[in-house]
Parts: C-alpha cells; sequence; structure tokens
C-alpha cells in the first residue's frame, strides 16, 4: 500500500513538472494563458508533494492528512473539469484521473502512511 502510495504521489509531481516544462510550447502571443498554464503544473506538483509529505508523516499528523485529502479531491475535480473542458483524449484522463483518484483514495488511510518513530 505504502509503496503504491509512493508511486502515485511521485507520478502526481511529475506530471506537474512536466505541464511546466509544456508551458514552452505556447505561443508567445498568449502569454496570460502561459502564466496560468505553469502555476497550474506547478500546483499539480504541490499535490504531489503534500501527497509524499502525507506518506512519510502522515500517521502522526493528521492535520497534515486530512489537507492532503482535501487537495487531491479539489485537484482531481479540476483536472477532471479541465480534461473535459480542453477535449483531453480517453488515455489523457486516465492518466491524470488514475494518479489522483488513487492517490485521493489512499490518502486517508493510515496505514498508507509510514509509522512515525515517535510512536
Amino acid at each position: 500500500m505504502k509503496l503504491i502510495y509512493g508511486v502515485a504521489g511521485w507520478g502526481i509531481a511529475l506530471l506537474g513538472a512536466l505541464h511546466m516544462l509544456a508551458t514552452v510550447r505556447i505561443p508567445s502571443d498568449r502569454g496570460a494563458y502561459a502564466v496560468w498554464f505553469f502555476g497550474s503544473g506547478l500546483a499539480i506538483s504541490l499535490v504531489g508533494a503534500l501527497n509524499l509529505l502525507n506518506r512519510a508523516y502522515g500517521s502522526s499528523a493528521a492535520g497534515l492528512r486530512w489537507v492532503c485529502v482535501a487537495g487531491n479531491v479539489v485537484m482531481s475535480a479540476l483536472a477532471g473539469v479541465a480534461g473535459i473542458v480542453t477535449g483531453a483524449s480517453a488515455t489523457e484522463l486516465a492518466i491524470v484521473l488514475g494518479l489522483m483518484g488513487g492517490a485521493t483514495a489512499l490518502s486517508p488511510l493510515r496505514h498508507a502512511s509510514r509509522p512515525s518513530a515517535l510512536q
């Protein structure tokens, strides 16, 4: 369970990095759009990092766990809507929502987090 959650966390963080890198393909006359696109990639990466923090410390920090769950739910909904609005392919939607859905399902579980050395 911990391994799968770790893969999902790293996958989300890397997906965000890929999203930020893809910003260079946006035409220069669409500057405001490029800023928002890059910011979205940053938000995706931060949710991935939040999942990795939850995996490492969530068993001893209930507040972290619930902030992570909320971030996953919001990002999953946003990713689904954005994918539909922008006409993402079924494969693209499956990858993004699979990563986000997996992390959303695992983030509230205590046994998906490593036990703290303090416990």
